[in-house]
């Protein structure tokens, strides 16, 4: 779709993440705003330190009313997680999201598709690389999981 709304609320998430850049430990600094009916229900930016995720922080903030609404999420939600933990992108799956728009693709093993294909497979619709440029610039420019 990437209308210039799904463009005010990725740059939200992209500012949301930048503040955060350098303190997020070994993980990347990624921002998410879940937006139902036009309106900002939850925001997150991944926790210093690495955890909790962006996505994790912003579901619990919206609690029930996460179903059916929009995430906006600067990386790529995980697809599995180091700990064992629910993957963001079962997080999101499970919560009824409507839809996942995307800035950039995560090459960690903790991603790389993995996240977009759990989405995808539960019948969440994803759209990736809106502002993506932006966002690798400014977020992911240094930015080297392992692989």
């Amino acid at each position: 779709m990437n209308t210039s709304v799904d463009t005010a609320f990725m740059r939200r998430a992209i500012a949301l993440a930048a503040a955060n850049v350098g303190r997020t430990g070994e993980n990347p600094s990624v921002g998410c705003v879940l937006v139902k009916g036009g309106v900002v229900i939850a925001e997150a930016a991944t926790a210093e330190g690495g955890r909790p995720h962006a996505e994790e922080q912003a579901l619990a903030a919206a609690g029930a009313a996460a179903e059916g609404a929009t995430a906006y999420v600067t990386l790529e939600p995980c697809g599995a997680r180091s700990s064992g933990a629910a993957s963001c992108s079962e997080r999101l799956a499970r919560v009824g999201v409507a839809r996942v728009v995307v800035a950039c693709a995560d090459p960690s093993r903790f991603a790389a598709g993995q996240g977009e294909a759990r989405l995808r497979g539960e019948g969440v619709p994803v759209e990736v690389g809106l502002l993506a440029d932006e966002a690798g610039a400014a977020l992911y420019a240094e930015y080297r999981p392992a692989v």
